[in-house]
């Protein structure tokens, strides 16, 4: 935990807090139109163009098992960026809403424990602020290798872009 401790942004998913380390945001947008992409596990909304980027979505309720909610003039795409499979990517988490900037301490951390596990590591340690408690992500194990596959650029797909194995190339359109 001695390396955790740091300036956190805090957001909020079903009235609970959650933080995330700052050096992993990029930016913060309001909700906008997304993209569904087929096949896609059902935390995966699509994607988004972000001056002309790409961004795959991901709904963290529905990652982390909560109900659905209708998204509001509050819920926002916290944009990340991560190293997936030794590139850099962006990622937008949409949350309920955003709070602050707060720097937890060392000492205000602790681990997570058994009784506070979410699936796949994605907790890494507990903040306690005022009277509040404040889960910490994981950023790096908000996916799993089943969605970065699905999170595949066109380019990092032994160079083919592809459509169920298919070279979109050889995909005759005018039939």
């Amino acid at each position: 935990m001695e390396e955790r401790g740091g300036k956190f942004l805090l957001f909020s998913l079903k009235n609970e807090t959650y933080g995330i380390p700052i050096k992993t945001v990029k930016e913060i947008i309001g909700m906008q139109e997304v993209t569904w992409i087929p096949k896609n596990k059902e935390y995966n909304k699509g994607v988004i163009n972000l001056r002309g980027k790409i961004v795959p979505i991901i709904d963290l309720r529905l990652k982390f098992g909560m109900e659905e909610k209708t998204y509001t003039d509050r819920t926002c795409i916290i944009v990340i960026e991560i190293d997936l499979n030794s590139n850099q990517r962006l990622i937008g988490l949409v949350v309920d809403s955003v709070a602050e900037v707060h720097n937890i301490l060392k000492t205000e951390l602790e681990e997570p424990g058994e009784n506070a596990q979410i699936e796949g590591d994605l907790l890494m340690g507990i903040g306690k602020l005022n009277d509040k408690v404040v889960l910490l992500i994981n950023i790096e194990k908000i996916l799993t290798e089943e969605d970065a596959v699905l999170l595949k650029s066109p380019g990092e797909m032994n160079g083919e872009s592809s459509i169920d194995g298919e070279n979109i190339d050889s995909i005759n359109l005018n039939n």
